[in-house]
């Protein structure tokens, strides 16, 4: 293989997601209509959140912070990967690979925390209902997710820096579909023990935190609903649940496959096809559940839909 100082060239060209030119349209068309949905699920569950009356608590305040995240993270990925699927273009320039690689893991690191939040807050609803008001206020919910996304974007440009500083001289192409750390740390012609260190730190520090925070919280749930004498109030309290639950179980599966797994399990194919759940099918994926799990959100929308 030929050794070149590619960082000196300013371009990664990315392998994407095949390289059989016959692929290529369909692959191109299905990525175009899961963006559209992800574009249109997001915005609309946006928007009749910030319009419906019944919808201004905490739990549909994180859900459209949720909801941005996924529009914002889709956005940064599933674009680039339109244009160089069907071009004959699929460079991308250093810096570009670097803000692509930065924003993913700042939103990715985001949504971790949001959903713990989110977890949290049905536990406050359905363990200590009496005290709910008091301990989920509005300005608690404004600072928690000033507080979470200030951190993430602060924490994220370390990882950049230390990603991006590497000599880079094994190859110019990066054999992913987006700028993603494992995949970059293998055209280095240094060993990078440490940055995947760092990566396992993050992990432990966002990742396990919030999964921990999220675990907690709906052992304390499942304990009280089971504790609830009527199969009614059981299903009704544990309802409010169902689809966060299905969101944090395809959202953690995705991650801590990619992030926290040996070094040597790495395998090209298996990695693009996880990453495509968390950065193209859970960002689609997450208005439908609530849109179809949520008895409000769905009485919302039909209001909405009245009201035009």
């Amino acid at each position: 293989m030929e050794y070149v100082n590619i960082t000196s060239s300013n371009r990664f060209h990315l392998i994407g997601l095949s390289t059989n030119p016959s692929l290529q349209p369909l692959y191109f068309t299905i990525f175009l209509m899961m963006y559209m949905i992800t574009l249109t699920g997001n915005i609309f569950i946006i928007i009749v959140v910030r319009t419906s009356p019944r919808l201004q608590t905490p739990m549909y305040f994180f859900l459209s912070n949720l909801s941005f995240i996924d529009l914002c993270l889709s956005s940064t990925v599933v674009p680039k990967l339109l244009v160089s699927t069907l071009g004959q273009d699929r460079s991308i320039s250093f810096f570009g690979c670097a803000v692509q690689m930065y924003v993913s893991l700042a939103l990715g690191g985001t949504e971790c925390i949001i959903l713990a939040l989110m977890a949290y807050d049905r536990y406050v609803a359905i363990c200590q209902p009496l005290h709910y008001n008091s301990i989920i206020s509005l300005r608690l919910c404004l600072l928690l997710s000033a507080g979470t996304w200030s951190f993430n974007f602060l924490n994220s440009i370390y990882y950049a820096y230390i990603t991006f500083r590497l000599p880079y001289c094994r190859s110019r192409h990066v054999n992913h579909y987006f700028c993603e750390m494992p995949p970059l740390f293998r055209l280095s012609c240094t060993d990078t023990l440490m940055n995947e260190i760092a990566v396992y730190i993050s992990g432990g520090i966002v990742g396990l935190c919030s999964f921990v925070l999220t675990l907690m919280s709906y052992v304390q749930i499942i304990s009280t609903v089971l504790g609830i004498r009527s199969n009614t109030g059981r299903h009704r309290a544990f309802s409010t649940c169902v689809s966060h639950l299905l969101v944090v179980s395809l959202y953690y599966g995705t991650i801590v496959f990619i992030y926290l797994r040996p070094r040597g399990s790495y395998s090209v194919d298996r990695d693009r096809f996880v990453a495509i759940l968390y950065t193209a099918v859970t960002p689609m994926c997450n208005p439908i559940i609530y849109s179809i799990r949520n008895k409000e959100v769905k009485e919302s929308v039909r209001k909405l839909f009245l009201n035009l």
